[in-house]
């Protein structure tokens, strides 16, 4: 038995080098090492994530859920959940990748690549490397918060009022008419 060492670098706007080299047990669950991550990095871990297998060029592929994603019994197969996936069924080679998304709504990444396999194994998760200041986990902006407090609201509503016009205005639907009475 041993444990392996992950390196996990943040992927932020800036293109500040953030990242984090992890040892984690190779029998723990991918809920623990999503756990370890979040902590890494001072997350709160309130928000759900799901880690994506990957190749060199970094595309996702085999998604492994925080929660059960599937529609029925016959779906079970097709997606993994971290708390029934072992690290060491999915780790085939040195220099395997995964990313990380957390938070779907801010889309943090992280791209997660093994390191090193270690002889001994560990009790708990540690952080070998800490390398950069992480963010806040709420100074990336929600799609909601565009428009949130920003008086040009109005003045984009205005813009494309007109985009649907359908030949009726205000005045045509104040003749009186009565919905109960037809």
């Amino acid at each position: 038995m041993g444990s392996y060492k992950y390196r996990i670098l943040l992927d932020t706007d800036n293109n500040q080098e953030i990242f984090r080299d992890i040892i984690i047990d190779e029998k723990e669950n991918f809920e623990t090492f999503y756990r370890a991550i979040l902590a890494a990095f001072n997350f709160e871990g309130k928000e759900i994530g799901s880690f994506f297998m990957s190749n060199d060029e970094w595309d996702k592929g085999f998604e492994i859920s925080l929660m059960d994603m599937s529609y029925s019994d016959e779906d079970q197969d097709l997606s993994g959940v971290m708390s029934q996936s072992i690290l060491a069924e999915y780790m085939e080679e040195l220099d395997q990748k995964m990313i990380l998304v957390y938070d779907f709504m801010r889309m943090w990444i992280f791209l997660i690549e093994l390191q090193e396999r270690v002889n001994e194994s560990t009790e708990k998760p540690k952080v070998d490397l800490a390398v950069g200041i992480a963010p806040p986990e709420d100074s990336k902006m929600v799609q909601e918060d565009l428009f949130a407090g920003d008086d040009d609201q109005d003045d984009f509503e205005d813009d494309y009022e007109d985009d649907f016009e359908d030949g009726y205005n205000d005045e045509d639907f104040d003749n009186g008419y009565d919905e109960y009475n037809y």
